[in-house]
């Protein structure tokens, strides 16, 4: 069923308050971006906000509008003031945008197999995220299921061995130098194979 669209968009006025064809803002894919940014998943992101993760979702989704209070939560989850959540992307292309990241100065995010380290943490609307991971699962039971999510992925080993194991291809040793490209829909995971934890880049270009 088509969603109803009059409380989706928001239009913002310029500063002197005067209407020059303000353009639309879609608060759900603002807000998507944004946590996208940081490298958070749904759960991560609507812990940081105090929201329910089923809320985040709804207004990621224009299923729901926010009340301020929500909106407040949000912004401050999302290291962002209010007014910055209402703020629509600039059209054309990066301008010019750079950021460097030196060894060890990434945000860091560790889960129970995996250890993250987001590069270009500063820069927000990133079509690609880029981050540095130590591996530290060695079985592929000490998943809860299989990690996916949108957009494609690009996997390039660093250091030790890995075994890549996706839910539509045989599982797939690599060591230093192999890479793999694929759709990250489809349900991934990677474990080390080698004695130490195994290091890669990941690159996931964002829809």
């Amino acid at each position: 069923m088509e969603r109803a669209r009059e409380h989706e968009l928001i239009r913002i006025e310029r500063a002197d308050g005067q209407d020059d064809a303000p353009e639309p803002l879609d608060l759900g894919q603002r807000v998507r971006e944004l946590r996208t940014a940081h490298g958070w998943t749904l759960e991560q992101a609507a812990q940081r906000a105090g929201l329910a993760r089923s809320t985040l979702s709804k207004i990621e989704n224009d299923q729901m509008s926010p009340t301020y209070e929500a909106l407040k939560k949000l912004a401050t989850g999302l290291g962002v003031s209010v007014p910055q959540l209402f703020t629509p992307m600039r059209g054309g292309g990066a301008g010019g945008r750079m950021a460097v990241t030196r060894m060890g100065e990434g945000a860091a995010q560790a889960t129970a197999t995996y250890e993250h380290e987001l590069m270009a943490g500063a820069l927000v609307r990133k079509r690609m995220l880029p981050y540095r991971t130590r591996i530290r699962a060695r079985d592929i039971a000490e998943f809860d299921g299989w990690v996916r999510h949108d957009g494609e992925e690009f996997l390039y080993v660093l250091t030790g061995v890995i075994r890549l194991y996706t839910e539509l291809y045989a599982p797939v040793e690599m060591r230093r130098g192999d890479s793999a490209y694929y759709d990250a829909t489809m349900g991934h995971n990677v474990i080390s194979v080698s004695q130490e934890d195994a290091t890669i880049l990941w690159v996931t270009a964002l829809e």
